[in-house]
């Protein structure tokens, strides 16, 4: 049972972490929403999380059902999804970095909580390479049906995400306050182009996976 459990727990935590990627995702919150205040942050923090665990959530548990009844191919997801993440990506690397525009300035609720399910949520936080790998993990439960154990192990990995996502968009003010200036402008400019190169990544694979599916179609 604890085997179980903790291969379950490890292997959410293994495969979606590196793709997440939280702390990208934070400076990347950073730089799309600058001159939010604390409690904005938190705000934007606590909605980023919950988008991006239900969208693990309904991946793992009704993804390929999804997909197959759309008739979406796992390489047409990540195709769109490699233009989606490339192109915010390249956006935030082209974004000017004048300080004239990172004065406070109250934002709009509504205007916040839509740009934290886009594009912080999906695709920055959870791409299509998260959404794929989930659904692929969702398919590979024991083949006797999910046991508690299991589901345990998968609830802990979920917990684990959740609690990192949280804490790197939620602190990222305070990181930039001890880089200052010029080390958060070198690290947003970093993960900008750590993600238009994911971004890429994706689409390469998914073209690869149309084109072997071509090759093997009568």
């Amino acid at each position: 049972m604890w085997q179980e459990f903790f291969r379950a727990a490890l292997l959410i935590v293994a495969s979606l972490f590196p793709i997440i990627n939280p702390p990208a995702a934070g400076f990347l919150a950073l730089g799309m929403i600058p001159d939010a205040d604390d409690a904005e942050r938190a705000d934007l923090a606590r909605a980023i999380t919950i988008n991006s665990i239900a969208l693990l959530m309904v991946s793992l548990l009704l993804g390929a059902y999804v997909l197959a009844f759309f008739g979406i191919s796992q390489p047409a997801l990540r195709v769109a999804g490699g233009l989606i993440v490339a192109m915010a990506g390249w956006r935030l690397l082209q974004a000017p970095d004048d300080k004239s525009q990172h004065r406070h300035a109250p934002h709009d609720l509504q205007s916040l909580r839509l740009q934290a399910f886009y594009p912080l949520t999906l695709p920055l936080t959870v791409g299509s390479g998260a959404i794929a790998v989930a659904i692929a993990l969702g398919t590979s439960s024991p083949k006797e049906g999910p046991l508690p154990a299991h589901v345990a192990g998968v609830a802990v990995g979920l917990l684990v995400l959740a609690i990192s996502i949280y804490v790197c968009v939620r602190y990222a003010g305070r990181a930039r306050r001890i880089l200052g200036d010029v080390g958060t402008q070198v690290m947003m400019r970093l993960f900008a182009f750590i993600i238009f190169c994911i971004g890429i990544q994706m689409l390469w694979v998914g073209i690869e996976g149309m084109i072997r599916t071509l090759h093997l179609a009568p």
